[in-house]
């Protein structure tokens, strides 16, 4: 049955705070309100100042109210991948319903059972994913319940991180007067929700690039295999070009925004742009190749460290390339750059949802779209990580109508990206798609 029902989603950034409320009728989403506020209280993605945070996350939830016509009580948020650890996970129980038929209770059981580990006390448990289930020994089974069985097992996946992180960020969200409906996992959205089935199967890198923070994200075999964390984002290119250029940091962006390139090969030193320099009564004359050289040398380096890590485990032979997203990859000449550095097909995504068709809208829209498609499966596996006794039923969130709207999709005036052509994998066969599991076995 296509899903009916309306879903929040938030995203904390380093630069901004963004809020996007959708309403899927018939399957069919529909982004009715947005929320795009300054973050203050962040740096490099982690929370520093929890009032300022509250702050911010409530400016963006008013704006998103205000557009819907709703008030907002619950929310899906983004968690980043600041020391995730991903690893699988196995459990096994006896089924003990005297009709011997798998129910609710025993996707719980195994699902506690595989979570039996030593964790240190500094980190938790952020969610599992069960990937697959094995009954009476028949496996490959996604949805045991009703089934008739004696042993249940189930293969997962169990994501871990630091406490200090999740609870900084449900603290954060419940002090602006929300509820967590889901902690989503930045990157695990993310690759989930804007790679094809192709590039999920037989392996494709995500690189996020944030206004504080880049995050490297590998999926292969439709499993997040491995999250990669620089501490170094869109503002430090900003904070480059004030340096190097002697001006403000506000006058930086700007002259980034609106004249920066990442491929100095494009750009030209005829076309020069004045610039407000602290201790000069009049502009100085800047040629665009000298700025783009500034950019460059920060993404160079960027893109360098995430190539060492993914070099590390081989990533660079799947088939998929590299995907880029995020605020700071929407900057021109950065595919070509990535090109250069990464030696293989990298191309950039943009979201088709009209009026949010900016890179710097991808990490909210992901946590929507996931947060939307969690199955019944996931909910139950859930509550054993939360103590939660989870009844499933259909997705009835706790909003409240405050005015009336029509059904059409929200409208902002934004730059419009054309995504570059989708990765061609036809080829490669069984030789790259199964090229992970000495690594990560």
């Amino acid at each position: 049955m296509a899903k009916t029902g309306m879903y929040v989603a938030l995203d904390i950034g380093t630069t901004s705070i963004k809020a996007v409320v959708a309403e899927y009728i018939e399957g069919q989403m529909n982004i009715i309100g947005v929320g795009n506020a300054r973050s203050e209280g962040i740096n490099r993605g982690i929370v520093v100042d929890i009032d300022k945070t509250v702050q911010a996350i409530q400016r963006a939830i008013s704006q998103a109210e205000e557009k819907a016509g709703i008030q907002i009580r619950q929310v899906s948020v983004g968690i980043p991948a600041n020391l995730l650890e991903v690893e699988s996970c196995q459990g096994m129980i006896a089924v003990n319903n005297e009709s011997k038929e798998i129910t609710d209770d025993d996707v719980r059981n195994v699902s506690s059972a595989a979570l039996v580990r030593s964790i240190p006390p500094e980190r938790q448990i952020v969610a599992i994913l069960p990937q697959d289930f094995t009954v009476d020994g028949f496996e490959g089974i996604k949805d045991p319940r009703g089934m008739i069985g004696v042993r249940l097992e189930m293969n997962g996946v169990v994501f871990t991180g630091p406490k200090t992180i999740v609870h900084n960020v449900r603290k954060c969200v419940e002090k602006a007067g929300l509820i967590v409906s889901e902690m989503v996992i930045t990157p695990l959205a993310l690759t989930s929700t804007i790679l094809s089935d192709g590039e999920k199967d037989f392996g494709t890198t995500v690189i996020d690039i944030g206004g504080g923070q880049t995050t490297v994200a590998v999926m292969h075999d439709n499993q997040l295999k491995y999250t990669h964390v620089n501490q170094e984002g869109g503002e430090f290119i900003t904070k480059d070009i004030s340096t190097v250029l002697n001006t403000s940091f506000n006058n930086a962006e700007a002259l980034k925004i609106n004249y920066g390139d990442a491929y100095p090969d494009r750009t030209s030193e005829n076309e020069e742009f004045p610039v407000d320099v602290i201790g000069q009564s009049e502009p100085v004359k800047i040629d665009e190749r000298y700025l783009s050289e500034i950019i460059e040398a920060r993404l160079e380096q960027i893109f360098d460290k995430a190539k060492d890590a993914l070099d590390e485990i081989e990533a660079l032979e799947l088939p998929g390339g590299v995907v880029l997203s995020g605020g700071a990859a929407s900057m021109p000449g950065i595919v070509e750059l990535a090109q250069d550095i990464f030696g293989v097909n990298v191309k950039l995504h943009v979201p088709n949802q009209m009026g949010l068709r900016n890179p710097v809208f991808t990490n909210v829209i992901s946590i929507l779209e996931y947060s939307s498609e969690l199955s019944e499966v996931y909910q139950l596996a859930k509550s054993a990580v939360t103590g939660e006794v989870v009844q499933i039923e259909q997705h009835t969130p706790e909003y409240s109508r405050e005015t009336e709207y029509e059904q059409a999709p929200y409208e902002a005036d934004e730059t419009i990206y054309q995504e570059t052509e989708e990765t061609n994998q036809e080829g490669f066969g069984e030789k790259v798609k199964n090229f992970f599991s000495n690594i990560f076995e």
